[in-house]
């Protein structure tokens, strides 16, 4: 049986915590070095992991390796999906990249910007809709400042219907949908109003960077 506290990177070996041979104790500080490593192998040699982004990435670390002691710590039910809010360019789709490179073994969650879903909507048509309620682990980039959809005259608030169809597909199975965005709660229920924010509010943990994290991409 493979060493799952062990991952290999450019042929050097990172250890990322404890296997005993039937339990694997995580340790952060070793999870944060490989995350820097592979950080920068995924996103470029100026990559690096702010001191104020940690407590934000160690949470979604709790969640992705299903420590549920940990996760009660910080209100987070590892049943649930997560939803990572944060202010634009404060790094929410690189973090949710990264945090799946520590559990290789588990099933991956595609992140799909929901521009994309509403372009592919106006094409063609409501089958977008039906196709994200067929599973798959996925995780709505930048939700909520995506436009309205239009097919053939017929306006629809696409990820509204979406989040809709995946939060009935939470109820029944264990399929994960994930989201992050720049918006707070009073937007998104602006923007998808009650019935939607109600659903999310029962199928998501929030997960917020401060509001002062600074713009990595400047």
């Amino acid at each position: 049986m493979a060493d799952p506290s062990k991952i290999i990177e450019n042929e050097i070996e990172y250890s990322i915590g404890n296997f005993t041979g039937f339990e694997m104790i995580y340790d952060f500080d070793k999870i944060l070095i490989y995350l820097d490593v592979k950080g920068k192998s995924l996103f470029g040699v100026d990559f690096k992991i702010h001191k104020g982004d940690e407590e934000v990435i160690l949470k979604l670390c709790n969640y992705i390796v299903k420590d549920v002691k940990s996760c009660q710590k910080h209100d987070i039910d590892t049943e649930k999906n997560i939803l990572l809010s944060g202010p634009v360019g404060c790094g929410k789709t690189s973090i949710f990249k990264l945090i799946q490179c520590i559990v290789p073994r588990q099933r991956a969650i595609e992140i799909i910007p929901c521009r994309n879903i509403v372009f592919g909507f106006n094409h063609l048509g409501y089958k977008i809709i039906e196709d994200y309620e067929n599973g798959g682990n996925i995780c709505f980039d930048d939700l909520g400042i995506e436009p309205y959809g239009s097919h053939y005259g017929r306006d629809c608030n696409v990820m509204g219907e979406i989040l809709i169809s995946r939060y009935e597909l939470f109820l029944k199975s264990s399929f994960k949908t994930h989201a992050t965005t720049n918006l707070d709660s009073k937007e998104l229920e602006e923007r998808y109003g009650n019935r939607v924010i109600s659903r999310m509010r029962e199928m998501f943990n929030l997960v917020s960077f401060n509001s002062e994290t600074l713009d990595k991409r400047k």
